[in-house]
């Protein structure tokens, strides 16, 4: 790319941050607490970001898309987040749940289901995780048979985000069972397929308004041509969805953490105790400067990730590939960790109130906890980051 087009990027960029940031302050950080007690999937929040394009953020402009990257993605992600975890939430969960189309669907796929989620503002989901096939994601035991012209598909999806509110699915199963990951398939399953029900939503401690809930197929009857890609290719399929999503994971905890601090901040600034400012005294002092500067490291290695994942690099080479996945995984664990760290200690700088409801750092620990755990729990991450770290080693070995 050459120095013209990386700076027509930054300032596209520059913009998008500028537009959500300032669409988030207006209109969603007034309804985060609501969204929260309620425990209800905003609407509201879903039409107002498929309307701003939000919602089409990497689809192509022909598809009525914004024609973005993992980069800008990741900007949606922790400016909404900053303002409201759930809202969050239902971007990323959409989103993850299209990459599978992007990254394997045909032409003709790409155009039937983007021209649903452009023009009729459809949700996606992502549908990987069963109730035994959790970090062992290659144990999932639902199953599709080829019948005809149509696959028949039978078991159980679990903690699927956007589950209850979503219109198409990206659903993983086994077409060759007890072949693990070399017999897994992904299907594109609409929600009015014959033979699935929508399981109960789940009651969740954080990012309560987002729809978490089963996916239940009783001989359901999905056609061959939703088949992404062919048969036995889903596992590659979801872990390239999973190395290009979770930069935003971490782009999330990031905006999350960033809301904290800065209302840590301004409490800090204006609560008096023994006589003067919270913020006079050292120990606060030392506590701000902790958080801001983890806050920062967390950031720059969520877009440096996003950054080399938008070069393509992962398609060049293998070694190029393998840098890539870490530096992903790199991004999501770290982001998350300290977003659990910096809003613990936001709630701590506010003391008694900061463990009440009145106030938002509560509800913004308890958003940032599932970060360390969704897409890929941070100890899933620590597997991958050092088996990347002595893969040259174990390659030297079989040498």
């Amino acid at each position: 790319m050459d120095v013209m087009s990386l700076e027509m990027k930054e300032e596209r960029n520059q913009l998008l941050r500028e537009t959500v940031r300032k669409i988030a302050s207006a209109k969603v950080a007034k309804r985060a607490a609501e969204i929260d007690a309620a425990g209800v999937f905003p609407w509201d929040m879903a039409e107002l970001f498929a309307q701003q394009g939000f919602l089409s953020v990497m689809l192509p402009e022909s598809y009525g898309g914004m024609d973005g990257d993992i980069t800008a993605f990741c900007i949606i992600a922790e400016e909404i987040a900053y303002a409201c975890g759930s809202s969050s939430l239902m971007i990323l969960a959409h989103s993850v749940g299209l990459i599978p189309l992007m990254v394997a669907g045909n032409e003709e796929q790409k155009k039937r289901f983007y021209e649903r989620v452009a023009k009729d503002h459809a949700l996606a989901a992502f549908a990987l995780t069963e109730p035994e096939a959790g970090s062992d994601a290659s144990a999932i035991k639902t199953t599709a048979e080829l019948e005809g012209d149509y696959y028949i598909l039978n078991g159980r999806k679990s903690f699927v985000t956007n589950g209850g509110a979503a219109e198409l699915y990206a659903v993983f199963v086994t077409t060759r069972p007890g072949e693990r990951t070399r017999g897994i398939s992904v299907f594109m399953v609409e929600k009015d397929t014959m033979g699935l029900t929508i399981g109960k939503r789940e009651e969740k401690m954080g990012m309560r308004g987002s729809d978490t809930t089963d996916l239940i197929f009783e001989n359901a009857v999905v056609p061959k041509e939703n088949l992404l890609g062919e048969e036995g290719k889903g596992w590659e399929i979801a872990m390239m969805t999973l190395n290009l999503s979770r930069p935003a994971i971490g782009a999330q905890a990031v905006g999350i953490a960033q809301g904290a601090l800065d209302f840590a901040l301004d409490y800090a600034n204006k609560r008096v105790q023994f006589g003067q400012k919270l913020a006079d005294f050292q120990g606060v002092q030392f506590m701000l400067a902790d958080m801001a500067m983890q806050i920062e490291a967390a950031r720059a290695l969520v877009y440096k990730a996003a950054a080399l994942l938008d070069q393509r690099v992962y398609e060049r080479d293998r070694m190029s590939a393998i840098g890539v996945d870490k530096l992903s995984a790199m991004a999501k664990c770290f982001a998350s960790d300290v977003a659990m760290r910096v809003t613990t200690d936001a709630v701590q700088i506010l003391g008694g109130y900061g463990y009440l409801k009145d106030y938002p750092v509560e509800r913004m620990m308890r958003d940032a906890k599932v970060t360390q755990i969704f897409e890929g729990s941070n100890q899933i991450q620590r597997v991958i980051i050092a088996r990347n770290l002595l893969r040259r080693f174990w390659d030297k070995n079989l040498a």
